[in-house]
């Protein structure tokens, strides 16, 4: 009897033991990797629902013949918590743009033709030159480079007013993201009827021949309902009313859909025709040189970079600026507005053989109140940003992989 007894316990004790082990590795890494540093994120842990706290992590494995499997976690993921995606939506609104040029598909129309932008409304501005260009012709090139290297608003505007918003629910809807919206310029208030509208466009070849003219359009799209009344109170025309603040009509585009949306570029091959974007091999190369670029490696240089550092728009890993180590380089977006901090990334430590996409969103707006410039980005935001994504860097690095990856072709020169 003592002999079935202690085999009874030994055997209990090994299925223990393999519970424990299949717990351990069911466990979501993020978890694992948010309560294994609490000076760091006790506070978001304890608060992650006031703090509207999402993130998306995709741990990247390769096979033998360097082709890439994706296994997605995720850390408080909700569609329904609402956060401004801000500058955020520049990333799929410049690559619908070089899809627009791929589908008009006109001899002598590409991403270099000169791009002038007319007005038929008092609200619209005329846009005959681009001062942030090697050659002061505005391009969709150099639009696409002064979203990435610098955030640019207006930049954003003129491919906003190429593409109206029709174009861009549709061609979302289409890839899979039928939720999402991007229904107004930013930086400068217009009614939701004059977002509606939008200018005139012309292209031009370098000789002055005109390759094709776009009239102003009005939007017809009906956008799905977003409910979402946030805070206490907010200043309008400088005075405080003390009503939750709404953004019923603003941009919403869920984080998971923008970590969807950076896969799809970074990664085409292993994403499914009907969700990628039509994009060529060179328009490939194109948005990943400039995702990934710093300020100092515009082919244009009018940026102080002594106020732009060189990591300022890399959140994660960065968090509000520092100089850049030259092994690792960041493909992503950032956006931050009405206290929301937003980031969506894949990173490559070159030296390391390390790479992984990671997407993060906090709200930083303490006191509940909107528009009044007393956001804590600096105290919360990008501090969580930064150790988050070095938490993450931390955790892959000693990451066991049976392969490791090419990265080779995210050498990228500038």
């Amino acid at each position: 009897m003592r002999k079935y007894f202690l085999l009874s316990v030994l055997l209990f004790q090994f299925q223990l033991v393999q519970a424990q082990n299949r717990n351990v590795a069911e466990e979501n890494p993020l978890e694992v990797i948010l309560k294994s540093n609490p000076a760091a994120f006790d506070h978001i842990l304890r608060n992650k629902d006031s703090f509207r706290v999402q993130i998306v992590y995709t741990a990247i494995n390769r096979k033998r013949n360097n082709k890439a499997s994706f296994t997605e976690y995720s850390y408080n993921l909700n569609n329904q918590t609402y956060f401004y995606p801000a500058s955020t939506v520049k990333m799929p609104v410049a690559l619908l743009a070089l899809e627009k040029l791929n589908e008009l598909n006109i001899p002598g129309l590409d991403m270099n033709s000169t791009m002038i932008t007319d007005s038929s409304a008092p609200t619209e501005d005329y846009v005959y030159n681009q001062p942030q260009s090697s050659d002061g012709r505005p391009t969709i090139a150099n639009y696409i480079q002064q979203i990435f290297l610098v955030s640019s608003n207006d930049a954003f505007n003129r491919l906003y007013e190429f593409l109206g918003q029709e174009y861009i629910q549709q061609k979302l809807r289409e890839k899979g993201y039928p939720d999402a919206i991007i229904r107004h310029r930013l930086q400068i208030s217009r009614t939701p009827e004059q977002n509606a509208v939008t200018n005139a466009i012309r292209f031009y070849d370098t000789s002055g021949n005109l390759l094709y003219s776009q009239p102003a359009q009005t939007s017809k799209a009906v956008h799905p309902a977003v409910d979402a009344s946030l805070g206490k109170g907010y200043y309008s025309n400088g005075k405080l009313v003390n009503s939750p603040f709404s953004f019923n009509q603003k941009n919403r585009v869920y984080l998971q859909d923008f970590h969807h949306m950076m896969q799809a570029v970074m990664f085409p091959e292993t994403t499914p025709k009907k969700k990628r974007f039509k994009l060529t091999e060179a328009d490939y190369g194109f948005i990943r040189k400039w995702m990934g670029a710093y300020p100092e490696e515009g082919i244009f240089s009018p940026y102080d970079t002594a106020k732009t550092l060189s990591a300022n728009n890399k959140a994660l890993y960065y968090g509000a600026g520092n100089k850049a180590e030259p092994q690792i380089r960041i493909f992503n977006k950032i956006g931050g507005a009405y206290g929301f901090l937003v980031d969506v990334a894949y990173v490559v430590d070159l030296e390391n053989k390390v790479e992984y996409l990671l997407s993060a969103t906090i709200s930083c707006n303490s006191d509940g109140i909107y528009n009044d410039d007393r956001y804590d980005y600096e105290t919360l935001g990008y501090p969580f940003l930064k150790e988050l994504g070095r938490a993450v860097h931390r955790y892959e690095l000693q990451r066991k992989r049976r392969y490791l990856p090419d990265l080779q072709s995210f050498v990228l020169q500038y």
